[in-house]
């Protein structure tokens, strides 16, 4: 009985402390208001790495020839995929949720009036072994503009520690558990959007 209590609060503990922080910084989000849809963008301009903070192509250098040296193409394989898991699996499911949650279609379609420019400053890959692991999360900055003068800003939002992990515990890949952090900042843009705009 000491024994389930005291992982629970374990549990309670781990979710508390990467729970994602969503809070609107300047402007106001009612220009969205009877929209039905509005452009996604994703910039990872100067973001870091990790909790020593590196740039990312250190960081890239580094655990590529980490991996290589382990076995010979494994690096170039991971930097790779470090790259097009961003097209092929982050973006389309922060725009899965986000569509779900905001009731605004995520669009690529440039007659939208307003573009969403998703910046992430931060990624904590994470890892998980099995027995042992260290969630992922993201930090990010959210910019809302008019599509047609992008200099023209409406929002300026913060989005902090977005968790990224599988409920399941099978995520041994970073793309897996990253993909999960951009999904939960989907969800939580939309439903303040959602929130703002009623």
């Amino acid at each position: 009985m000491i024994k389930k209590t005291f992982t629970a609060v374990l549990l309670a503990v781990s979710v508390t402390g990467y729970a994602q922080k969503i809070k609107v910084l300047e402007g106001s989000l009612a220009p969205l208001k009877g929209q039905k849809s509005i452009m996604t963008e994703f910039t990872y301009d100067n973001m870091t790495i990790g909790k020593d903070g590196l740039p990312e192509q250190e960081y890239l250098t580094k655990r590529k020839g980490e991996l290589n040296e382990k076995e010979a193409g494994r690096g170039d394989t991971f930097t790779q995929k470090w790259v097009d898991n961003r097209s092929e699996r982050y973006a389309p499911k922060f725009r899965e949720l986000f569509t779900e949650h905001a009731k605004l279609t995520s669009s690529v379609d440039e007659k939208a009036a307003y573009t969403l420019i998703f910046h992430t400053t931060r990624t904590e890959p994470g890892w998980n072994v099995g027995v042992m692991r260290v969630p992922a999360f993201i930090d990010g900055e959210v910019t809302i503009v008019e599509t047609a003068h992008k200099d023209k800003v409406i929002a300026r939002i913060s989005a902090l520690k977005a968790p990224g992990r599988d409920v399941w515990g099978a995520d041994f890949d970073p793309g897996a558990r990253l993909q999960e952090a951009y999904a939960k900042s989907g969800k939580e843009l939309g439903e303040l959007i959602a929130k703002e705009t009623r």
